[in-house]
């Protein structure tokens, strides 16, 4: 689901949907898909996204 929300540019549901997966099983992909998310946030987006 967080990928879905993703390529859709639902930034938060995407990352709300990564941290759910995470809480499941922390060693899921959500992880690095939720880093690498938040890394283009924090890059491109600093002033309108703010975690």
């Amino acid at each position: 689901m967080g990928n879905a929300f993703r390529k859709k540019g639902d930034w938060q549901h995407a990352i709300e949907h990564y941290n759910m997966a995470i809480e499941l099983d922390p060693d899921t992909p959500a992880v690095e898909a939720k880093e690498m998310l938040m890394q283009i946030l924090e890059f491109y987006h600093k002033d309108s996204f703010n975690p």
